[in-house]
């Protein structure tokens, strides 16, 4: 299928041909019939990517002190690196989408293939989107029309922050598409409405729906319109739908508002308070967010779980369902809002058409033509696959090389992993994400032959012979066993399971599998610090001590909010498990020994990761992890001593190690951080080229993965 891409590094767009997507559970899949080109928004992204690096970088002062503090611990060239692997991402553009719901993803209910819907999908042939990012489309409302009901939600937000009552009389500046909705929304609610814009044609169109208007370009004073609209007693409430860096907006709505007045910011300001604007007339502002309640939570968002309509009428979805209403009813007129229609294969000239600002425009559509758009499922099965090579070249040693199949495309994945993979020579197959988008990106970036969103390809593949699971936590067991069950040697980013039961199932599936087959796959878990050049000369040089050694780990974790997915038990399954992991493998291989006894010591706050959890091992040795996350990200994040014999060794943040006490070593420094991820790699294709035993024993992982998920459920012994 195609879809419509922007490239952030130069705000250039591109129609390019990537996998239909894969319908998950409590999705639909939906053949888009229209969409919506959201100017302003849309705009400030194309202006965004055609901006060079130090005008981006003004426009996210945020972003940048992340980048500095980063620099300031990981040094700057893999920050750097970090920076353009994210910029070099494509970003798929539109959110107001209206097609034909192809498939009802598990566990949803309310929806029927082939019903016609709203979503806040992206600008492309097929989308997959949460069912509470949906609402049905009526009879009475048209496809063009539907395509305007994200926008109208967006405005209806806004004015059910604003609560206006009958006969009450607002402000809307700024006479966009969102702004033009909302003099309708409110009209429709009996108030009253001064509409104002510095777009001369966009004043006339607004006073065609009934609406007051002042237009800027005449260079008269809006405050004395609107104190005249007022009737002399300042307006209500103010509605700021304008986008602009100027402050100046805001100032206006606080001088143009009665006493206890409100104003709430719809579009995008710069937000240079005057505390004599509010504390004079007890003004309120508020910020509205988007569609509604609902918009980036998660459980409501992903997990579909909806909030009781007793308690929270208007959601994002209700809003949704509200505008379509208003539509049906004729209280919402959009029909006048559209100036252009492009076909959706002339996509590129309709951003053309923004990025000059040559000619007037505002609702821009775009059109999906029936003759090619898929609405049958086995469409989507057709083409959830395409291919990136026309073929691959064969060497004399093809025939001995791991042939990959790699799923999952995260940011990790295309930033460490694939770079490490593309070295090894290993021939790389087939790249599976479930967008089918960045999958098709890493794809053609590390030269892979073909991206799919089918999962299943990889597994029945008969020349796929390496399987590597880089997705989010709560597949990993699924995957694992599924892979083994093929025949696949198995490289999975950690953790290898999130609970006992699942590890237990994997266990079993390998134990199977090491009993009836000669040739045994490998199973391997992306613990990638006992690969790192420090940790191998540590590993040397402990090599060479007969008493027991004292190992502290300190990780500057930093903070991750509760609800990022890592945090969730069933997604992520926590940071002990997700990435504590490391350090405990770090320690049990340093310590050459297995653990015979753990505890772990929390702080209790809103998440259970900061902790410090000791071990003993068999052997004598001890060692303490210390997993923090409420420590500053200007300090460097990993350090590990190690005491034994009088000596000491020092790793700092995989840069720098130091010896004191040590005969013949005193210190070792790379010029940029290793973790070992490449060496990782390597050390695993060459076992799935050679054969013999894996670089990290079976029975290691499983200890590791056992004892860390048994401290993250409190279980100490």
């Amino acid at each position: 299928m195609k879809q419509l891409l922007q490239n952030l590094k130069t705000g250039a767009t591109e129609i390019a041909e990537v996998p239909t997507p894969f319908c998950r559970p409590g999705h639909l899949l939906i053949a888009t019939r229209r969409s919506l080109i959201s100017a302003g928004t849309e705009r400030m992204m194309v202006e965004f990517g055609q901006a060079n690096l130090l005008a981006k970088a003004r426009a996210q002062p945020d972003k940048v002190r992340q980048v500095l503090d980063k620099s300031r611990t990981d040094g700057l060239l893999p920050t750097l690196e970090a920076v353009f692997a994210r910029l070099d991402q494509p970003l798929p553009l539109g959110y107001s989408n209206v097609g034909a719901v192809l498939e009802v993803g598990d566990g949803l209910t309310g929806f029927s293939v082939g019903d016609r819907v709203i979503s806040n999908g992206p600008h492309a042939e097929i989308v997959c989107v949460p069912q509470n990012l949906c609402a049905r489309v009526p009879d009475g409302v048209s496809d063009e029309e539907a395509a305007f009901t994200v926008l109208g939600a967006i405005g209806l937000q806004g004015v059910r922050l604003a609560q206006p009552t009958l006969g009450e009389c607002f402000v809307v500046t700024g006479l966009g598409l969102i702004g033009l909705l909302t003099v309708q929304l409110l009209q429709a609610n009996g108030s009253r409405v001064l509409g104002i814009d510095v777009d001369s044609s966009k004043c006339r169109l607004a006073e065609t729906f009934g609406t007051a208007t002042f237009d800027l370009s005449k260079g008269e004073d809006p405050l004395v319109a609107a104190e005249k609209f007022s009737r002399g007693r300042g307006v209500d409430g103010v509605l700021i739908t304008a986008a602009t860096k100027s402050s100046e907006p805001v100032h206006q709505a606080a001088q143009m508002c009665r006493k206890r007045g409100r104003i709430v910011l719809v579009g995008v300001t710069g937000l240079e308070l005057r505390r004599s604007d509010f504390y004079e007339k007890e003004v309120t502002f508020q910020v509205s967010c988007s569609y509604g309640p609902g918009r980036y939570d998660p459980d409501y968002e992903e997990k579909g779980h909806d909030y009781p309509v007793g308690y929270v009428r208007w959601t994002e979805q209700r809003n949704f369902e509200a505008v379509l209403d208003m539509m049906a009813a004729g209280k919402l007129d959009v029909k006048p809002l559209i100036t252009h229609r492009f076909p959706f294969e002339e996509a590129e000239k309709a951003y053309a058409l923004i990025a000059d600002n040559k000619e007037p425009y505002l609702g821009i559509i775009l059109e999906y033509d029936k003759a090619q758009r898929a609405e049958s499922k086995a469409h989507v099965e057709k083409e959830s696959t395409v291919k990136l090579k026309q073929h691959y070249e064969l060497s004399a040693m093809s025939d001995q090389l791991p042939i990959v199949g790699l799923i999952g495309a995260g940011n990790f994945t295309g930033r460490v992993l694939l770079p490490a993979l593309k070295k090894s020579g290993a021939r790389l197959k087939t790249i599976a994400s479930s967008g089918g988008l960045t999958g098709t990106h890493l794809g053609k970036k590390f030269g892979f032959e073909e991206s799919t969103t089918d999962v299943e390809r990889i597994f029945e593949d008969g020349e796929i012979n390496t399987v590597f699971i880089t997705t989010r936590h709560s597949s990993h067991a699924v995957l694992v066993t599924r892979a083994l069950e093929a025949g696949k040697h198995v490289f999975v980013e950690k953790p290898l399971c999130l609970t006992e039961q699942e590890l237990k199932e994997i266990i079993q599936v390998y134990s199977s599998i090491v009993n009836s087959q000669s040739s045994i796959p490998l199973l391997m878990v992306g613990f990638n610090r006992r690969f790192a050049p420090h940790v191998v000369k540590i590993k040397e040089l402990l090599e060479t001590v007969r008493e027991p050694k004292s190992m502290i780990m300190t990780v500057n974790a930093g903070a991750i909010p509760p609800d990022h997915w890592t945090q969730d038990p069933e997604i992520g399954g926590g940071r002990i498990v997700g990435e504590a992991c490391h350090f405990v493998d770090l320690l049990r291989f340093l310590a050459g020994s297995q653990i015979e006894g753990k505890e772990i010591y929390r702080i209790q706050a809103l998440t259970d990761d900061t902790v410090t959890i000791n071990f003993k091992f068999e052997g004598g040795s001890i060692g303490t992890v210390h997993y923090f996350a409420n420590g500053s990200r200007r300090f460097p994040k990993e350090r590990l001593e190690v005491f034994a014999e009088g000596k000491i060794l020092q790793l700092d943040n995989f840069k720098a190690l130091r010896g004191y006490g040590w005969k013949g070593f005193k210190k070792m420094r790379l010029w940029r951080q290793d973790k070992g991820h490449a060496a990782e790699i390597k050390a695993f294709l060459q076992t799935v080229q050679s054969g013999g035993p894996s670089a990290i024993p079976f029975d290691e992982v499983v200890e590791v993965t056992k004892i860390t998920i048994e401290l993250s459920q409190g279980c100490n012994g």
